[in-house]
């Protein structure tokens, strides 16, 4: 680790001096870009974007220039020119770097650079950040700067897009900001030079146009550049949690109650065993006997394993998730808290029953479980951008990982001003209840001074705790968590007044900065002698508060990661201001009591140390941190452990994905690899039933009749005459046989309805087979992936266990989805509906067609039917028919399997063997 940070060092100041050169290329075209009329920026803009896009000159050669143009825009717009820092940042950015910047240095500005660089390409250039409000107010903010260069700018928030237009006014936005942004479709939102938007819309955004039916339903166009505000929250502390959409599907949900009440008669000394540091929870032996007692059952293992599984989940969400912690109740929703951020994760749910089970404990309505449908991981989504970069206040601490995960470089950026804040060390009790009162009192102190104080805490019910305690005490303040967090910015934005106390969870002032002496607000003033007042009033302000020392913020506890104490401290000290920070600590909080308080512990009773007396050394501190640095180090590595399970089905969600989109774009875009696609489909289900004519040839007469009842019940055709081309041996017969009819059979479904609505049949034929089984198969991975780690009792490694049987179930979904289509092709029937609405975008009568296939001859002949034999090596193919009873007996376990897979009896289908 410590040559790590050594060599992270080096390469961070061979970079500034690299990037400043870079920088001071762009000071010398200043002049050039003031000499510019206003009406010549479009222009400018125009003249880059026919040069990038004919090839003319790549990005890198305008940058110096296009720089000067954005950073005389924003002069000329804003009144906000960019530091040199600034730019320095905004390189980095365009190279796809992770750059830390401290609070209050002008992310938001810095950003702007690099997205008109790159959105000169034409290709849509991407900012995404935390949070609906972030995204609006810099979408209209920096939206005023990118339409005075020529380029659109758009914003992308929970259930509405919008696009910035001067000419529209909101009657209805008080901050001036969002007064130019009006609604759009999310497509138009897409089709926008520049879009701002949340992680979480982005990402669902990317499901849904992957469940499209239709070319018109698909809204984004490519993955070409992005800049993540906040990196370190998005790409990190969110990265575990998947986006997924799913469907609700029936189920008995009286069982979880039961359950929850089983884990609540259980004893903490006998029962069960907790691991704080891995948060886990499992049953002992007296636990289990205790619990099959209740049951009135002898072994629950054998009785029920989805009982067990559920029961243990029960039990977590009983002894590790606390409520206003983890997670609040909100009427009669259970609604989890980011423990990174404090927000509220709205609609995204606990998996593996778990959330199902916190709502039983909290005796509220259980919501049914969900089948996912689709999902992707944040570290997977944003993977996909041809080039990614970040920008945060804490990403130092976190290179490693932006380097393993993501292969970008972090870089630390130098302050435009020098920092003057005071870090003193750790304050350290023996109780908690010690330290909060230490806390009052320092509140109370620097309130009679008028300081303004911001003070953090890691929950809700800390949080609360402590306001309880200040209102004992008679002091005023404003009290900020997840469950007021509509308030957090207006709040935030004033915390630096005079006499302003403000008790924060976590989220304290993402995105908004604190201003000593307030946000000078604007909302009411009308002409410059108001403006004037306004500022003279909020510059007295400052005064006194700088004067004071500036904003003092307290830490309550410290976090497991370094990353969310240094957000803190981050509040003060913005642009060279004044502030101090101090972290009160107790022997009895989470990281201490877990995460090695042993020691200090220890040395507290032997030096006999009052309670209410604390110790505070920077020896003490060094040591907390290290203790924090072992966390995170744990935590990257079960990050990186999760990304290598993702990985498999994140391979498998491409291959998918790429097939799907063939075949939804193929209509309207390229008819000849969509016909090509689908002629590939049905070539290679025949070459399959080829390959299974000749191991068929030996085997008993019962076979050789089901395989032609299997092969004419897909392609629609008369058995006898397949079964008579079987026992004749000829194989070149046979296909040629089957490709003739089908292609026949098409040939004239395609006649009677036109060739532009049989490929539009035909389209949705194939997007809801891949759908169908692409649920299924889901769900069959997160069934696999939850036992999979039981392998290792047997000493296999789960990871490659795991790859090998996803890889298994993959090649079952493909021949799955090639069945299926098939088969509905086969005997779909259109009927033609002259009288329904034209659809947008369809230049044809609606259409109504039936999979539900007539009686067939195959039918005729076996009212069964099933799935055709396979010659492929499927070991767990749902498509192969066992063999007869009367044919086993005829077979010795060491030859072929009749049923064509290629493999001995004994391996395959011989009773009891696997």
């Amino acid at each position: 680790m410590l040559s790590f940070f050594k060599r992270f060092v080096n390469y961070n100041e061979r970079e500034i001096t690299r990037l400043q050169k870079i920088v001071d290329q762009i000071n010398l075209l200043d002049d050039k870009a003031k000499a510019l009329k206003d009406a010549d920026f479009p222009a400018e803009t125009k003249s880059l974007q026919e040069s990038i896009r004919s090839g003319e000159k790549k990005l890198d050669e305008v940058l110096p220039w296009s720089f000067a143009l954005v950073r005389e825009a924003g002069r000329r717009v804003n009144n906000m020119r960019h530091y040199d820092v600034q730019l320095m940042a905004g390189v980095a950015l365009h190279e796809g770097k992770v750059v830390e910047q401290k609070t209050g240095e002008g992310k938001t500005l810095t950003a702007t650079t690099a997205l008109y660089l790159n959105a000169l390409a034409g290709k849509g250039a991407h900012l995404v950040t935390v949070n609906d409000y972030l995204a609006r107010r810099d979408a209209g903010w920096m939206g005023s700067i990118f339409h005075f260069l020529g380029m659109t700018t758009s914003a992308m928030i929970s259930g509405a897009s919008l696009l910035y237009d001067p000419e529209f006014t909101d009657a209805d936005a008080h901050d001036p900001r969002l007064i130019h942004l009006r609604t759009v479709t999310r497509k138009e939102a897409y089709a926008a030079d520049i879009t701002y938007g949340i992680n979480s819309e982005f990402g669902f955004d990317y499901l849904r146009d992957n469940m499209a039916q239709q070319l018109s339903g698909v809204v984004q166009r490519g993955f070409t550049f992005a800049i993540v505000d906040e990196a370190d929250s998005v790409l990190i502390d969110e990265a575990r949690t998947p986006h997924i959409i799913s469907a609700p599907y029936e189920q008995d949900t009286s069982k979880y109650f039961e359950y929850a009440k089983i884990v609540k008669q259980l004893s903490p000394e006998t029962d069960y065993i907790i691991d704080e540091k891995l948060r886990t929870a499992h049953l002992t032996e007296p636990g289990i006997e205790k619990i099959e007692k209740m049951l009135g059952i002898e072994n629950i293992y054998e009785k029920d394993f989805e009982m067990v599984f559920h029961i243990e989940a029960a039990l977590k969400a009983e002894v590790l998730f606390k409520k206003d912690k983890e997670y609040i109740v909100r009427g009669s929703e259970v609604v989890i808290v980011d423990e990174f951020t404090g927000r509220l994760l709205e609609g995204r749910r606990f998996s593996e029953g778990l959330h199902q089970a916190i709502e039983a404990k909290e005796n509220v309505a259980i919501q049914r479980e969900s089948r996912t449908l689709a999902t992707v991981s944040l570290q997977n989504y944003f993977r996909m951008y041809e080039k990614l970069a970040g920008m945060t206040g804490t990403a130092a601490t976190e290179a490693e990982e932006f380097s393993k995960i993501y292969k970008t470089e972090v870089l630390v950026m130098p302050t435009h001003r020098d920092m003057v804040r005071i870090d003193h060390p750790d304050m350290i009790y023996k109780t908690e209840a010690a330290k909060f009162n230490a806390v009052v009192e320092d509140i109370a102190e620097q309130y009679k001074k008028g300081r303004p104080v911001l003070v953090g805490t890691t929950a809700i019910d800390k949080n609360e705790h402590l306001s309880h305690l200040l209102k004992k005490r008679g002091i005023p303040h404003e009290l900020l968590n997840a469950k007021n967090h509509e308030r957090e910015a207006s709040i935030i934005a004033q915390a630096g007044k005079k006499n302003a106390i403000t008790v924060a969870t976590n989220m304290a002032g993402r995105g908004v900065d604190i201003i000593l002496g307030g946000d000078l607000k604007t909302e009411n003033i009308k002409t410059d002698a108001q403006r004037k007042k306004a500022q003279a009033e909020w510059q007295k302000e400052h005064e006194i508060v700088t004067e004071l020392g500036g904003l003092y913020v307290i830490g309550t506890e410290r976090h497991e990661s370094r990353r969310i104490d240094n957000q803190l401290r981050g509040r003060a000290g913005r642009q060279c201001d004044a502030g101090e920070t101090r972290f009160y600590v107790s022997l009895e909080d989470d990281v201490m009591r877990i995460f090695g308080g042993e020691q200090i512990s220890s040395m507290m009773t032997m030096l006999k140390f009052p309670e209410d007396q604390p110790l505070s050394h920077s020896m003490v501190s060094r040591a907390i941190e290290q203790a924090q640095i072992k966390v995170e180090g744990f935590h990257f590595d079960s990050r990186k452990h999760v990304v290598e399970y993702d990985d498999v089905l994140n391979k498998q969600r491409e291959i998918l994905y790429k097939m799907r989109h063939s075949i939804l774009f193929g209509v309207e875009q390229d008819i000849d690899a969509f016909n090509t696609t689908v002629q590939q489909t049905i070539d290679e289900q025949i070459a399959s039933m080829g390959a299974s004519f000749f191991a068929l040839q030996e085997s008993d007469p019962e076979m050789q009749d089901q395989f032609s009842v299997d092969v004419a019940t897909l392609f629609n055709l008369d058995p006898k005459k397949l079964k008579s081309l079987i026992e004749g041996r000829d194989q070149e017969s046979f296909t040629k046989y089957i490709e003739e009819n089908v292609a026949k059979q098409l040939e004239e479904k395609k006649k009677t309805v036109g060739p532009e609505i049989w490929n539009q049949v035909i389209r949705s034929m194939f997007l809801s087979s891949i759908d169908q089984y692409w649920t299924q198969h889901l769900t069959a991975i997160e069934d696999l992936r939850e036992g999979i780690n039981l392998r290792g009792y047997a000493q296999m490694d789960p990871l490659v266990e795991y790859k090998n049987e996803a890889f298994k179930l993959f090649e079952k979904l493909l021949d799955s989805i090639r069945y299926e289509a098939i088969r509905r092709m086969m005997y779909v029937e259109i009927t033609m509906n002259p009288h329904g609405d034209e659809h947008e975008g369809h230049n044809h009568a609606h259409y109504n067609y039936n999979e539900t296939p007539k009686k067939s001859l195959a039918e005729q002949v076996q009212p069964k039917a099933v799935k055709p034999v396979k010659a492929e090596k499927k070991a767990s193919s749902p498509s192969v028919s066992e063999p007869s009873a009367e044919a086993k007996k005829k077979l010795g376990r060491n030859d072929l399997c009749p049923c064509g897979s290629g493999k001995k009896w004994k391996k395959c289908h011989f009773p009891n063997m696997p």
